[in-house]
């Protein structure tokens, strides 16, 4: 075996996430997201399939595009109402030891060196183990709770992002050197003065001047995930990202991100294997394909088509109660998710409808969707990495947890035998059991170049 098959459980702190209305299913365990049994359990399920990470979307904005109005969203329980995720990683963490949390935070929302000192503190109480999933944030609800405010333009947010990226790097690789954290009883110093440097950042959009309060974690810099599929956020991830979540309904869609992405990474002097690929994917499995096919029926069953398109309304940023069911999808440019609509037009050779469309994202949102066997789940993994270029998974869940114990029991015991999957986790950080090399990001990384105190003389580096 080369590479394992890399998974993360994906999932969203509220009622439901990627399959409108399956909370209705008397199985399903997501109207429980608000107590921390869930999450726990949740955690043990994911580290006894030995997935790499739970993967925390999140975001503050309603789902208020479909017919102008949140209250489908509400009425529904679309991705409504939501909790933090970043506290829930402590409780996680604290029932696993090995598992991976990546937690979604927006350059929007939050600001630089408080988000940085709260990373900083989970990457030290989970010696490790978490990575950030970088966002911009679209929508104009959130910013306007916050703010009041709309959001800014699609390249704009990008512009933003950049340079809170360059802020963080500061605060995260710059302000401490190595060793600054003596902790030497004997001496009486726990922190050398002068390895500890102020950060003086004067930006278009932030300014900060100051020492960090947080000692270096163990991976100083979280791992570092991201999502925009458009132009410019494909621009962005081939400069700072090592994890990629791309979605879309075909192989060639999905295939032509990966391909572009690499292939921008490389020219701006990084390694294409610097970056690993996470494809959107649902499962529904059964020991035969007859089993798994009648469990997808029954979920089927439950499904709801208005919630569905009440989730792509507010991706795309168009409201799709204006369009008929047989209307083709055709390409129209928005400040929401540019991607999103993109995926479904970006193959010349398969036009959908919005009946299509509906009908292929009720279950799992519109990515990669297994139904079948292990064996048959397996042969589809495997054809998506051989035809696509990516890595491994972000597996979103039908019902909770029931998707991902089906997964971990009946799944990841074909792969291992297939040689795709490992059979113990490596040891180290997060970024170590991604990469195999180091804790701290490659000199490759444009983070390096924060590390000032590392290529100054003396007097420079204490000035």
């Amino acid at each position: 075996m080369t590479q394992p098959i890399r998974i993360n459980a994906f999932v969203l702190a509220a009622p439901s996430h990627l399959s409108a209305g399956l909370w209705r299913h008397p199985r399903d365990r997501s109207v429980e997201y608000n107590t921390l049994a869930y999450w726990t359990d949740l955690a043990k399920i994911a580290e006894r399939g030995l997935f790499d990470g739970i993967f925390l979307a999140d975001g503050i904005s309603l789902y208020d595009v479909y017919r102008g109005s949140s209250d489908p969203a509400l009425r529904l329980g679309v991705q409504f109402p939501r909790l933090d995720p970043m506290l829930l990683v402590p409780a996680m963490a604290g029932v696993t030891r090995n598992l991976g949390f990546g937690v979604t935070s927006s350059v929007t929302y939050e600001p630089p060196y408080l988000f940085a000192r709260r990373m900083n503190t989970l990457d030290h109480l989970t010696q490790g183990r978490v990575g950030w999933n970088i966002v911009t944030s679209f929508g104009d609800s959130g910013t306007q709770a916050l703010k009041g405010e709309n959001a800014r333009p699609h390249d704009l947010r990008y512009e933003v992002a950049d340079e809170y990226m360059d802020l963080v790097y500061k605060l995260w690789e710059g302000s401490w050197e190595d060793g600054a954290a003596r902790r030497d009883r004997s001496a009486s110093v726990f922190v050398d003065p002068e390895k500890v440097h102020v950060i003086d950042h004067r930006g278009e959009h932030f300014n900060s001047h100051g020492l960090f309060i947080g000692e270096p974690s163990p991976q100083r810099t979280p791992v570092l995930y991201q999502a925009g599929a458009s132009g410019r956020g494909r621009a962005f991830a081939a400069q700072h990202a090592e994890c990629v979540f791309v979605g879309g309904p075909t192989r060639r869609v999905v295939r032509d991100i990966v391909r572009d992405i690499r292939e921008r990474a490389v020219a701006l002097g990084r390694r294409a294997e610097d970056i690993q690929f996470f494809a959107s994917l649902a499962v529904v499995v059964s020991p035969t394909r007859a089993a798994a096919e009648a469990k997808h029926r029954e979920y089927l069953g439950y499904a709801s088509l208005e919630g569905t398109a009440t989730l792509l309304s507010r991706w795309t940023g168009i409201d799709f109660s204006t369009y008929g069911l047989d209307d083709v999808l055709k390409y129209v440019h928005t400040e929401g998710m540019q991607s999103a609509i993109a995926r479904y037009t970006a193959d010349p050779d398969r036009q959908w409808t919005l009946r299509e469309v509906l009908e292929r994202a009720a279950i799992g949102g519109g990515g990669a969707l297994a139904v079948g066997s292990p064996g048959d789940v397996a042969d589809e993994m495997q054809g998506w990495i051989d035809e696509t270029g990516v890595d491994g998974f972000n597996l979103g869940y039908v019902l909770a947890h029931e998707s991902f114990s089906d997964f971990a029991d009946l799944v990841v015991p074909e792969l291992q035998r297939r040689g795709l999957y490992k059979t113990a986790y490596a040891t180290g950080t997060l970024r170590e059991k991604l990469f195999g090399s180091g804790a701290s990001l490659p000199a490759s990384h444009p983070a390096a170049k924060a590390r000032h105190w590392q290529h100054a003389g003396p007097a420079e580096a204490h000035a």
